[in-house]
């Protein structure tokens, strides 16, 4: 057998090297567009804040790695369009020289790219995105020579840059066109959290703004100088752009595949996609959601490494015999300075609109016992369905331990448990952890049918 995967970062490496494990015979062969597999973009905002100095440490292995088990790896080549009637891929090399290349069982997990919406000026220096290695490495060396930043876009990304910002040295203003800050992710009980935390560090939070251009310096316009929205312009040295991203599928757009709105890959819970022995997973493509069944898009590292093993897996089973991804959740965190926020299933919005009958509760605690130091506020909020109380989503924030709780919805709204079922969970109790009642109890002591 014969297998081709496209995309050598976390989904296809994950996918490349449980086929190995499964088919010791096949013909496994990789191509990467870029210098770089098994490169870690989450580590981005955290290299440029300095809290590691080697950038290489976000890349995992080198083809050569892959070699040794058996798996060919050719970066710098490119595939450019895909016949599934006749089962080959079109792959342009470093040179510029196309070639075909069939396969049996074909891969895709090419990713995504940072979001470039057109704005006047995207193209002057000083103008960052932050999604591959270079993006992090020369963000990094522009920074020495600045004293105010503009981050566009309050997401994940545009948090995480705002602090790494902050954190060496510069003035940094954060321009979000919607009326909160993440709002996409979590509720506003959630997300004025944040913004108090950002603006208590010194960050200039402006919401309800959209960027129209960015304009360059006075005599040297081919470096930003400001940026330009509906309502003001904001003088800055440098800009990053943080403003989601956009699956890299265009290539795929004359070969019949089923894609999403925004051209994500539309995948079952196999890991198919709408054409044979087409398989895709990573930021390129959707996946199942848990509650709703239905394809949502989600690109995570968590995701695209689960999806990536299981389609492994699955590509290279000669029985026919296929494992099945039980959906996700869409489980995030983030930390912004001092405070944490996670988040799982379906936020109240995303809850009626898949059909639930939904009610929510927001309850304010403690993360553990007064008497001992660093008693700090967690703020929770619970979805649930209506009569039944089964759990649909939650979201915390707070200073200390509001993630790892996140980790424990996820498990409750897996095992389909209600919020009864939280308020008697026997949670480990040690007053420097907890207080006797978790604050997850409190919270499924409140809701209500």
């Amino acid at each position: 057998m014969k297998i081709i995967i496209i995309g050598g970062e976390a989904a296809g490496m994950s996918a490349a090297a449980k086929a190995r494990r499964v088919d010791r015979d096949a013909e496994i062969i990789v191509y990467e567009a870029s210098t770089i597999i098994s490169f870690g973009a989450c580590g981005l905002p955290y290299y440029v804040g300095d809290e590691f100095d080697d950038a290489q440490r976000m890349t995992e292995f080198t083809p050569e790695d892959f070699a040794k088990r058996g798996i060919t790896v050719k970066t710098q080549h490119r595939v450019v369009a895909l016949d599934a009637t006749n089962k080959t891929v079109t792959v342009e090399d470093g040179q510029g020289q196309r070639f075909t290349d069939p396969y049996d069982r074909l891969m895709i997990a090419t990713g995504a790219s940072a979001a470039t919406p057109p704005w006047p000026g995207r193209d002057l220096a000083g103008v960052h995105k932050l999604r591959v290695l270079d993006d992090g490495v020369r963000l990094k060396a522009a920074i020495k020579d600045a004293t105010r930043a503009v981050v566009v876009g309050s997401g994940f990304i545009g948090l995480e840059i705002a602090e790494a910002l902050v954190h060496q040295g510069l003035q940094v203003t954060l321009i979000e066109r919607a009326s909160r800050v993440i709002g996409e992710a979590f509720d506003a009980e959630i997300g004025e959290v944040i913004a108090a935390e950002l603006a208590a560090h010194g960050v200039k939070l402006v919401t309800g703004e959209a960027v129209e251009a960015f304009e360059g310096t006075p005599g040297a316009t081919s470096r930003v100088g400001a940026v330009i929205t509906q309502r003001d312009r904001y003088a800055t040295d440098l800009v990053v752009s943080a403003v989601g991203v956009r699956p890299n599928t265009d290539f795929l757009r004359a070969s019949g595949i089923s894609l999403l709105e925004n051209g994500a890959i539309i995948t079952d819970e196999y890991g198919r996609t709408s054409l044979p022995d087409v398989y895709a997973a990573g930021d390129c493509a959707s996946v199942v959601h848990r509650l709703t069944g239905k394809p949502f898009y989600s690109p995570l590292a968590t995701v695209a490494n689960k999806l990536g093993r299981m389609i492994g897996e699955n590509i290279a089973s000669e029985s026919g015999a296929l494992s099945e991804f039980p959906g996700m959740l869409g489980s995030a965190a983030v930390r912004v300075f001092g405070v944490e926020a996670g988040r799982v299933g379906l936020s109240v919005d995303e809850a009626i609109a898949a059909g639930f009958a939904t009610q929510s509760v927001v309850i304010d605690d403690q993360c553990h016992t007064s008497y001992v130091a660093g008693q700090s506020p967690l703020r929770i909020k619970l979805v649930y369905e209506s009569g039944s109380c089964r759990l649909l989503g939650g979201q915390i924030v707070g200073r200390k331990g509001a993630v790892h709780r996140v980790d424990a919805l996820a498990v409750a709204i897996s095992a389909g448990l209600s919020t009864r079922d939280l308020g008697w969970i026997d949670f480990a109790y040690a007053p420097p952890f907890s207080r006797t009642w978790d604050a997850l109890n409190v919270a499924g002591n409140v809701a209500k049918s």
